[in-house]
């Protein structure tokens, strides 16, 4: 039973490979010659003296090379090498598909190469989805060379390929008629009744409209413009998949990305990749690894080191989160929504919060759960923050609920200011006044020859400080203060601070790129006060 099996494998490998050689070399044998045949002229002249290679025929003159039929006015027929050049109202026929027109054509049966000149048109009659219904691609050019052999045409002397969507010009083209792709070089131009796309190299299918972009390329419409080098545009139902760095403006905007899927009917654009969303008007930048924008609504989407970026006002905003929402408020000003582990930098003042928003409108942030504010040394936190920009500086902060104020001296010596609402004005960059309402606490450190002399606490309903190069210039506490002083070496270590005080001088970001910077809760920390976001 074993060599039985063994018998039928081994006959049927072999079978095997005798018919995988016989494959090969019918693939390796030239493809072979056939005779181009005279079917009619309404003369034929022949000099055997003067040219015996050369039969002249003149009037209705047609050729046949296989199933392709050769019409023309007059040719000069050379049956020994089985070619011709024909002259005047030259027209080449295959099937009921492919037809070819011009004034003169040169044919080589043996190498089925074709070349027609001066007002060549070719039209290819492709079916449709619709039942017995046709659709035909016309390529004009002055210079064309069709291969039978591979069914392709292509021209070197500028050229044009109409369908029923597009207009496509080029200097270089070629047109392969069974896949129905055409390929165009050099100075191409593709006309559509809702876009122009100019690129170097773009291949196109006249069957399912789609443009391959393949070089420098831009795409302009009403809508905006596009720029990229490589990608695919759908020019039937306006998507297009972009890469390499390509950009879509639009307006004001300009949206960048790796890669960008854009549906101009929608007018919506989903990026994967080093997104930018730049806002030209009000010099706002979004960015982030993904997002999308919404042209119609005007609303933008990054998250995935996500940045916000605003430089109207001189000094960049820096701000980082782990999702950015951009909206448009009144079709003129902007909206950011910042959510989860919001970071911000800028020269005159730093922050740190679980949610944030900013409005171009009126440039304030608003600042929600956990927000800390850090300007030179001083520290504000409390239950919400607003953060009022003014021109290219900080003019004030609005500490709602809960507010805490503390400047550092010294290790373990802090300045200190405590309240339920509390105002910090700043000037030329610098906090130059504080304002506490509400249950105002305060702790300072009376210094005297440059030493601190002691411990200075008040309680009192209000209370104001103006602060000069960061020092206490003047204190005002009204209506009913009440103080004590206690000198440094007097002082136990419960004494040194207010309640609800902590400093969090690790979470600052230091500088534009420091907003990335992923920090946790140091051991034993009591947890900061907390409210919830207002959407």
């Amino acid at each position: 039973m074993k060599i039985k099996n063994i018998l039928v494998f081994f006959v049927a490998f072999n079978l095997l490979s005798i018919c995988t050689l016989w494959a090969q070399s019918q693939d390796s044998i030239p493809q072979q010659k056939t005779k181009v045949y005279l079917l009619h002229s309404d003369s034929l002249t022949f000099d055997k003296e003067i040219n015996p290679d050369v039969q002249v025929l003149k009037g209705n003159v047609v050729f046949r090379h296989d199933s392709s039929y050769m019409y023309c006015d007059s040719a000069y027929f050379y049956e020994s090498t089985n070619s011709l050049d024909a002259f005047d109202h030259v027209k080449m026929e295959q099937g009921d598909t492919l037809f070819i027109s011009g004034d003169r054509l040169f044919y080589n049966g043996n190498t089925q190469l074709a070349r027609l000149r001066k007002n060549v048109k070719m039209i290819n009659r492709q079916a449709t989805q619709t039942p017995d219904s046709l659709k035909d691609v016309t390529l004009t050019t002055d210079s064309l060379n069709y291969d039978r052999l591979n069914n392709v045409g292509y021209y070197f002397d500028k050229g044009k390929i109409v369908d029923e969507e597009n207009t496509l010009t080029s200097t270089f083209g070629e047109y392969r008629v069974n896949t129905k792709l055409a390929i165009f070089n050099d100075s191409v131009k593709l006309d559509n009744p809702q876009f122009v796309l100019t690129s170097d190299t773009l291949h196109y299918s006249t069957d399912s409209k789609i443009a391959t972009i393949l070089g420098p390329s831009i795409i302009e419409s009403d809508s905006g413009t596009i720029h990229t080098s490589r990608g695919w545009y759908n020019t039937t139902a306006d998507v297009s998949s972009l890469l390499d760095r390509s950009q879509v403006i639009s307006g004001n905007r300009i949206l960048i990305g790796d890669s960008i899927h854009y549906d101009k009917t929608n007018a919506f654009s989903e990026v994967f990749g080093n997104m930018v969303l730049i806002d030209t008007a009000q010099m706002i930048t979004l960015e982030g690894q993904y997002g999308y924008y919404d042209e119609k609504t005007e609303f933008a989407f990054a998250t995935d080191s996500a940045r916000f970026l605003e430089y109207s006002r001189g000094d960049t905003l820096f701000l980082h989160a782990d999702t950015l929402q951009m909206t448009t408020v009144d079709s003129t000003f902007r909206e950011i929504k910042a959510y989860y582990g919001v970071r911000f930098y800028r020269v005159d003042a730093q922050g740190v919060c679980d949610s944030m928003m900013f409005n171009t409108r009126d440039s304030i942030l608003y600042m929600y759960t956990n927000p800390v504010l850090w300007n030179e040394n001083y520290q504000i936190y409390g239950d919400t923050i607003l953060v009022y920009m003014n021109d290219s500086t900080v003019d004030h902060a609005h500490i709602i609920q809960f507010a805490l104020a503390a400047q550092e001296l010294e290790p373990t010596y802090y300045n200190q200011l405590k309240g339920n609402d509390m105002l910090a004005f700043f000037e030329d960059q610098a906090l130059r006044q504080i304002d506490v309402s509400g249950n105002a606490e305060s702790i300072f450190y009376p210094i005297d020859n440059g030493a601190m002399i002691g411990l200075n606490k008040t309680k009192s309903p209000y209370l104001s400080i103006w602060l000069k190069e960061s020092k206490l210039e003047r204190l005002k506490i009204w209506p009913t203060p009440e103080g004590t002083l206690t000198p440094i070496p007097d002082l136990n270590p419960d004494q040194k601070t207010l309640g609800d005080f902590y400093w969090f001088d690790y979470l600052r970001p230091l500088d534009k790129d420091d907003i990335y910077h992923v920090v946790k809760r140091k051991a034993g920390e009591a947890p900061r006060r907390s409210n919830k976001f207002v959407h």
